[in-house]
């Protein structure tokens, strides 16, 4: 059984570099090389989409020059590495409220996500100023507007219509959860989308993940017993 949609939330590029007594912007650009690496891998499985938490709207609390730091290297991977991507049919999307990004990386991901709208063999679904909460409350505000506008009655809204609304609208809800650097919480990542998605931890830092951990967790959901609540 493999799964539709994997989601990854891609921790431990800052512990990774530490514990080498590197600089934290080498933890991000092996973390972008994992990322490259790991899409491979899913392609190669057959897997049709991944999503990829890479930028939380809570990260913005951090030191100012981190913060410049990971936009800096989001450009660089947006004009680099992930634009490669282009070539191997891996379509691009962005999930999340970008507004806040800095002008030069907003308008590098927008370009690269059309010029990888055609692509098919993999969806790259990427989180960047994400948060779940902000999503569902947008989500929300959305529907109350068409309320108010006359164009949708009330007792209409279902989870197919708050689904309609949030920043994953038209992929399907992630059947796997995958969270690297030994944490076992969601952070603020698709709480809505996740109600019924198997998690999958490991103590692998993000940069030395790739398709010997994919396979292990792959290989882990495919004995699981999913219930759907039942």
């Amino acid at each position: 059984m493999t799964p539709h949609h994997v989601a990854v939330i891609m921790d431990g590029n800052r512990r990774w570099a530490r514990e080498r007594n590197l600089p934290i912007a080498e933890g991000y650009q092996r973390g972008i090389t994992a990322l490259r690496r790991t899409l491979r891998a899913a392609r190669a499985a057959g897997i049709p989409v991944v999503t990829a938490f890479a930028f939380s709207d809570e990260n913005w609390s951090r030191p100012a020059v981190e913060v410049s730091l990971i936009m800096a290297l989001c450009l660089q991977a947006a004009r680099g590495e992930l634009r490669a991507l282009a070539g191997e049919g891996v379509r691009v999307r962005l999930c999340g409220r970008t507004d806040r990004l800095p002008t030069p990386t907003r308008h590098a991901l927008d370009e690269l996500v059309a010029r990888t709208t055609a692509n098919r063999a993999i969806t790259l679904n990427l989180a960047v100023d994400y948060g779940a909460r902000r999503e569902i409350r947008d989500a929300v505000r959305a529907l109350v507007r068409e309320v108010k506008a006359g164009v949708r009655d009330v007792e209409s809204i279902d989870d197919g219509a708050i689904a309609s609304r949030l920043y994953t609208a038209g992929l399907p809800d992630p059947d796997l959860i995958i969270r690297t650097g030994g944490e076992l919480r969601l952070s603020n990542f698709l709480l809505f989308q996740a109600a019924y998605a198997e998690f999958w931890a490991t103590k692998t830092y993000w940069p030395d993940f790739g398709e010997l951990e994919l396979d292990a967790a792959l290989r882990d959901f495919s004995v699981r017993q999913r219930r759907y609540g039942t």
